[in-house]
C-alpha cells in the first residue's frame, strides 16, 4: 500500500510539473516552431535561430526539473549540451525529411513513399538510440535519478513534438 502512495505522490508530482506554465510555454513554443520550420525551406539560419530560441527554453525547464549539485552538476551540463548538438543536428534531418515529404506529395511514387518512410523510421530510432544513450552516460556520471529524470523529460517533450509533427501533415493519399 505505501508503495502506490508513493507512486501516486510521485505521479501527482510529475503531472504538476507537466502543467507548470514553463512546460505549457515550452511546448507552445516547440508547437509554434514546428509550422516555421516546415517554412523555412531549409533555411539553415531560421531553422538554427528556431531550435536556439526552443532550445534555451527548454534548458531552463530542465534546470527547474532536475537540481543538481557539486561535480554531478558539472557533469550532468556537460553531457546534456552534448546531447542538445546531437539532437540538434537531427532536428536538421527531420526537417530535410519533412520538406521532402511536403516537396514530393503531389506527385509521390512507390519508390519515394518507401524511401520516406524507411528514412523515418531510420530517424527515429537515430533519436530514440541518441537518448538513450545520453541517458547511461548521465545515469554513469550523476546517477539514475537524474539520468530517470532526463529520460522522462525528453521522451514526454520528443513524444509531444512527434504528434505534432503527425498532426500537422497530411497522410499519404490524403488529400487530392
Amino acid at each position: 500500500m505505501k508503495i502506490m502512495v508513493k507512486f501516486d505522490d510521485h505521479f501527482k508530482t510529475i503531472q504538476n510539473f507537466k502543467s507548470n506554465v514553463s512546460m505549457k510555454k515550452l511546448l507552445s513554443l516547440a508547437v509554434i516552431c514546428i509550422p516555421l520550420i516546415s517554412f523555412a525551406q531549409s533555411n539553415k539560419e531560421d531553422i538554427d535561430l528556431i531550435q536556439s530560441i526552443y532550445g534555451k527554453e527548454k534548458k531552463t525547464i530542465v534546470a527547474e526539473f532536475i537540481k543538481l549539485e557539486g561535480a554531478p552538476k558539472d557533469a550532468f551540463w556537460k553531457l546534456y549540451d552534448e546531447y542538445e548538438t546531437k539532437r540538434k543536428a537531427l532536428g536538421h534531418k527531420r526537417v530535410a525529411l519533412l520538406e521532402k515529404y511536403a516537396n514530393s506529395y503531389a506527385t509521390i511514387d512507390e519508390a519515394t513513399t518507401s524511401q520516406i518512410i524507411n528514412e523515418t523510421i531510420s530517424l527515429a530510432a537515430e533519436t530514440d538510440k541518441l537518448l538513450a544513450t545520453y541517458h547511461k552516460k548521465i545515469e554513469k556520471a550523476c546517477g539514475a535519478k537524474p539520468a530517470a529524470q532526463f529520460y522522462q523529460l525528453e521522451a514526454y517533450l520528443l513524444s509531444a513534438i512527434r504528434t505534432k509533427i503527425l498532426e500537422g501533415i497530411p497522410f499519404i493519399g490524403e488529400l487530392k
